[in-house]
């Protein structure tokens, strides 16, 4: 990984929560599993023992992951930016598609956060890209799948 990778405050506080987590909970029961189903004998056909080395595996891919992507991380607080109406990175956007008359409200976030289902959208998205730069009461074009749509840009939030 190379650069710095951006990353809102609430998302870098999830990640941490959840390499706490990795490392002071689930890595020490998987340790004791592992220990547990040695002294069951003959690891080869020991199922459990193969199961809780997988775990280990997954577990531990994931703290190296996380660790990673915190130590790379670019940590933007959106709420200690002055509001000046300009779409950056951690903003709150509302929208209305010009064609359909929907609005829609996004954040944009880190690659890591997006979730379209609670409404935050990666930086790197052809929606956000389009966006960025703009400002309230602009039209902002996305060449989607479908074709361009326009989305006019209601207000921008530090939330």
């Amino acid at each position: 990984m190379t650069g710095k990778v951006p990353l809102t405050a609430e998302g870098a506080e999830k990640m941490r929560v959840e390499l706490r987590e990795l490392k002071n909970v689930v890595r020490p029961r998987i340790v004791a599993a592992i220990a547990t189903a040695r002294e069951h004998g003959d690891l080869k056909e020991n199922a459990e023992y193969h199961a809780a080395r997988e775990q280990q595996s997954f577990t531990e891919g994931r703290i190296a992951d996380l660790s990673g992507k915190l130590s790379h991380a670019q940590i933007i607080d959106i709420k200690e930016i002055k509001p000046t109406g300009k779409i950056i990175f951690g903003v709150t956007v509302g929208l209305v598609e010009e064609e359909t008359g929907n609005e829609v409200t996004y954040q944009i976030v880190g690659e890591d956060e997006a979730d379209l289902k609670v409404g935050k959208i990666s930086v790197t998205s052809p929606i956000a890209r389009a966006l960025i730069g703009k400002e309230e009461g602009d039209v902002a074009e996305v060449r989607a799948p479908g074709g361009i749509k326009e989305y006019e840009i209601l207000d921008v939030k530090h939330v």
